[in-house]
């Protein structure tokens, strides 16, 4: 989610990768999530942070983890490192609609974090605002 919604945020202004440390299946939940925003996440897929090509890690400006309950991938960078430890979604249990909701909530957190990263990195907004 947090790659699809800095893509459409950032647009061409900056160039985002995601990874992780145990990558699994792109939640279905998440897709739905990320379609009532305009976002569609159905294509990506889920990369370890060992796939990340050499070239990309050399030129980071920012490494972002979203760890709160699993291991924090561990990047040899020079980048900045800021963190932004979120629950992970899909690891509750419960009826669909409240899965679906924690999957919103952490849409909406991951919005709002960009959206201050962006001002604080002085990246420019590519105009598209969550509805």
């Amino acid at each position: 989610m947090a790659e699809g919604l800095a893509r459409m945020l950032f647009g061409e202004n900056a160039n985002v990768e995601s990874a992780g440390s145990q990558p699994a299946k792109v939640n279905p939940f998440a897709v739905k999530a990320m379609e009532e925003v305009g976002v569609n996440i159905s294509e990506h897929y889920p990369k370890s942070y060992n796939d990340l090509k050499p070239g990309f890690l050399v030129k980071l400006d920012y490494v972002i983890t979203l760890c709160a309950e699993e291991v924090c991938p561990q990047m040899v960078s020079r980048a900045k490192k800021l963190h932004w430890p979120l629950p992970d979604p899909a690891n509750k249990e419960g009826n669909e609609v409240v899965q679906l909701n924690r999957f919103r909530q952490t849409r909406d957190a991951l919005i709002g974090k960009l959206q201050m990263f962006a001002i604080e990195a002085g990246i420019q907004l590519s105009g598209w605002q969550s509805g």
